[in-house]
């Protein structure tokens, strides 16, 4: 029997029996499914946040203070300390403190949570903030603490209606003391903060609503809480960004004549995305293994199936084995079955896992990446289920006694 012949007896013998294939291929299905989706999701998510790291840059810096070690407000950085690193480290480009606080953003007729950022100039350049409308935040803001804001596009919508707001007034800050700031410019709503998202407001908008001011000025929003615990800045290259924040550490332990050297701590972007894809990758293969049981099943489903095929069609074999056809064509033949059926519930896996994939990640804001690479490991590791959980079954049906089989009623 070649082996075109046995393709046809397989794909006959599952087409005849189409509801009791299905069954069977249904573990390989979800487990597949299963495991494609949080491969494509996990891939999909490590390439957002390769993105955003992008745009931030590989030669990005990050100075942190540790909360946990502070013993005094002068622990915290301060406007003079970047004035001192921007001065003094010869291989540091851009330099911004960065300070977050929650409030609230209102106009005559809604109210949004808002995400207020205080910066300086020189963030737009680090994080490259595209601005839609307008401008960013100038040199002379900054200084003077002057009321402006710059809001991304998805905000300025929520708030007046429009997504060119530019010389538009709202109330911002606290609650009980908020101040008046005018929209000096409105960013692409991806390129400030990964733009607006959250939960529904009174109003029915998305928020919160996301702000960046003067860091002066927001020292004024907040005074009773406010400390810069971030500075974040570009090296000239990829290669000093160590070096850089090495040297940035070295003056602010020096000025704030800090002993304990671990309160002050430098993370290169270049690092933080690798131990980022690490615990993502770790995550994805965990979550792979627990969706892999149910190949594990599927491959059993198989297996039973294949038996309960070889003993309903015993009389088949000893016709077959009494007119000529030998133990490896009939071993070839059942195993062929299995492996079509283990293919057959991958590629359904496959494609359900793909679309599954694409679905939950337009809600997450990913979008899933399948490599070729995945789709040719999905049919092989198909193929491998049906030939492991198929070879029993099939051992079994070629080694039935043709005198024995023909006897069987």
């Amino acid at each position: 029997m070649n082996i075109l012949e046995s393709l046809k007896m397989a794909i006959s013998s599952i087409l005849s029996n189409k509801m009791r294939s299905f069954l069977t291929m249904l573990g390989i299905i979800i487990g597949i499914s299963s495991v494609i989706t949080i491969v494509a999701l996990g891939n999909g998510g490590k390439n957002y946040i390769g993105d955003e790291f992008a745009k931030m840059g590989s030669n990005t810096v990050t100075l942190n203070v540790d909360p946990s070690k502070v013993e005094q407000i002068s622990d915290y950085f301060t406007l003079d300390d970047v004035k001192q690193i921007k001065n003094r480290v010869s291989t540091a480009k851009y330099i911004s403190p960065t300070v977050s606080k929650k409030g609230t953003a209102r106009t005559d007729t809604k109210t949004n949570t808002a995400n207020v950022t205080g910066v300086n100039t020189d963030y737009s350049l680090i994080s490259n903030v595209e601005i839609v409308y307008g401008r960013f935040l100038n040199e002379r803001e900054v200084e003077e603490g002057k009321a402006v804001a710059v809001i991304d596009q998805t905000s300025a919508k929520a708030l007046f209606g429009t997504d060119d707001a530019v010389g538009k007034s709202f109330k911002l800050g606290p609650v009980a003391s908020s101040k008046s700031a005018t929209v000096v410019g409105v960013s692409k709503a991806s390129s400030m903060f990964g733009g607006s998202s959250g939960p529904r407001s009174r109003s029915g908008d998305s928020t919160p609503t996301l702000v960046t001011v003067p860091i002066t000025f927001l020292e004024t929003l907040f005074p009773l809480d406010f400390n810069i615990s971030t500075l974040t800045m570009t090296s000239n290259s990829q290669a000093n960004s160590v070096e850089t924040g090495n040297e940035a550490l070295k003056i602010l332990q020096a000025k704030h004549d800090n002993k304990t050297l671990d309160l002050y701590k430098a993370t290169n972007s270049a690092s933080m995305l690798e131990s980022i894809n690490q615990v993502l990758g770790i995550f994805t293969a965990f979550l792979s293994a627990v969706a892999a049981i149910s190949l594990l099943v599927g491959g059993i489903g198989v297996m039973n199936i294949m038996l309960v095929s070889v003993t309903e069609r015993t009389k088949e074999i000893g016709i077959r084995k009494a007119i000529g056809a030998t133990t490896n064509a009939i071993l070839f033949q059942f195993l062929t079955e299995s492996v079509i059926l283990a293919l057959i519930g991958g590629l359904i896996g496959m494609t359900l896992g793909i679309v599954a994939a694409k679905i939950i990640g337009s809600f997450a804001g990913i979008t899933p990446s399948v490599s070729i690479l995945v789709i040719l490991e999905t049919i092989l590791f198909s193929s491998a289920v049906g030939i492991f959980f198929g070879i029993y079954p099939a051992r079994k049906a070629a080694k039935l006694n043709p005198i024995d089989a023909l006897r069987y009623e």
